[in-house]
């Protein structure tokens, strides 16, 4: 059997993807990776046994007139090379996992009369994924808030297999409190400005690892010596699983892989939604979050002494240890569970 997955530009849509060609791999059938041409895929994609092609697709929401038009443009030339790759790689189904990148393909394959199926990995339907679930087979998506789709299967999100090992869930006697801050690809300023100086009051036990982002390290390391505090900075963390386990909570964005790939490993989360999220989605990926226990959110646009109290609560009253006693199991098992389903429809 070969199957299509469909993804670009964000890790948020890349490695759910690649964690579902794995599997099919696993199981001994074929995979087409169809993306953008962006690094993130062609670094995440190396060494893996997959067919790779790329389409010129753009985003469309939040774009100028100009980048709208010609996103618009870009569909009907991208629908034909995806049904010349159909052809020629003889494809028996698509799987989308949202952003434009998916549309042209999932015409071609509606063309074709080939089933599509698409996952959404956030708390809001994307675009993209709202047009194509009229036409979807199943319609999986990652939390139960998603209402109004049809055929749809909670399934959670495909996190890579390294999220989902034993963590070592101790609590420790020393004092030493372990924080991991980490702001994403579009987010890390204001978490790289703000969240070091709400560490001053506790420089003494606290071990901090940072996750700044390209070209921040010596301002944020700047502000950390300032206030005296024991921080590893770098701009980013080749094998993050690592420093979840080693922290005894994250600071963090709410995009829905990172916080589905933490709380699926026992650690809780001051969570700080991007403000500027399509749909303000990572505000109702945060509020899942902190709707089963395991994280505080944070509202950018609040003043800074509101951050300070709840991160100063969160150290003072250890409320840490009481998400690590909690275990999120809505995503360990997302990649069988998709691809149980994906197969089973498509042998019938």
């Amino acid at each position: 059997m070969k199957i299509l997955v469909s993804a670009a530009k964000t890790g948020g849509h890349v490695f759910p993807a690649i964690a579902i060609g794995d599997e099919l791999i696993k199981r001994g059938h074929q995979v087409i990776f169809l993306g953008s041409g962006a690094e993130i895929e062609t670094n995440a994609l190396k060494g893996k046994k997959f067919s790779y092609y790329q389409i010129s697709m753009t985003g469309f929401r939040g774009k100028n007139i100009l980048n709208k038009i010609s996103t618009l443009l870009l569909i009907p030339l991208s629908v034909l090379k995806t049904i010349q790759i159909l052809r020629k790689e003889r494809i028996d189904a698509m799987i989308g996992f949202g952003g434009f990148i998916t549309l042209p393909p999932a015409f071609a394959f509606l063309i074709m009369g080939k089933p599509i199926f698409t996952h959404e990995q956030n708390s809001v339907i994307g675009s993209a994924n709202k047009v194509l679930s009229k036409f979807s087979k199943i319609n999986f998506i990652a939390f139960p808030t998603i209402s109004n789709i049809k055929n749809t299967f909670v399934s959670g999100n495909p996190i890579r297999a390294v999220f989902t090992s034993n963590t070592d869930n101790k609590i420790r006697a020393e004092q030493e409190i372990r924080i991991y801050v980490t702001g994403g690809s579009q987010g890390a300023e204001y978490i790289n400005l703000n969240i070091p100086k709400c560490f001053k009051e506790f420089n003494k036990y606290l071990k901090i690892k940072h996750q700044c982002g390209k070209g921040k390290i010596d301002q944020v390391k700047s502000l950390y010596r300032h206030i005296k505090v024991d921080a590893e900075v770098k701009e980013f963390y080749d094998n993050p699983q690592f420093i979840i386990n080693w922290a005894d909570f994250v600071i963090t964005r709410s995009g829905a892989l990172s916080i589905s790939e933490i709380s699926s490993m026992s650690r809780g989360m001051l969570m700080i939604p991007l403000p500027s999220s399509i749909d303000n989605h990572q505000f109702f990926n945060a509020k899942h979050i902190e709707g089963i226990g395991m994280g505080i959110i944070h509202n950018q646009s609040d003043k800074f002494e509101i951050l300070n109290k709840k991160l100063s609560d969160i150290i003072k009253q250890k409320t840490y240890n009481k998400w690590k006693e909690k275990n999120n199991l809505e995503h360990i098992n997302a990649v069988t569970k998709i691809v149980d389903e994906v197969t089973k429809y498509i042998s019938k």
